[in-house]
């Protein structure tokens, strides 16, 4: 009788021991996921910090003076005076 209650006792222990490992495993799995979650948030933000550039920056490329104001500021080209213009017809 005596070595049947030190057998459940160790068992009973064992179990305890194996129960208090899975806890601090899954609390560590749970840091683990947390960090990563963090990470890919981060990157998020970064991601939607760049879409609202490029948002701005292809704003600004497709305005209709766009070609006139590089036309003049690049390649300092001005327009003709009026006398100058040639048309041509078909």
């Amino acid at each position: 009788m005596d070595t049947a209650k030190n057998v459940l006792l160790g068992l009973l222990v064992a179990m305890l021991i194996l129960s208090a490992i899975a806890v601090v495993y899954s609390k560590y799995q749970q840091r683990q996921i947390f960090m990563e979650i963090q990470s890919k948030e981060k990157e998020l933000d970064e991601y939607e910090v760049e879409w609202g550039r490029l948002q701005l920056e292809l704003t600004t490329l497709t305005e209709e003076n766009r070609v006139e104001i590089e036309a003049r500021n690049r390649l300092m080209l001005t327009l003709p005076t009026q006398d100058k213009i040639i048309y041509i017809k078909p």
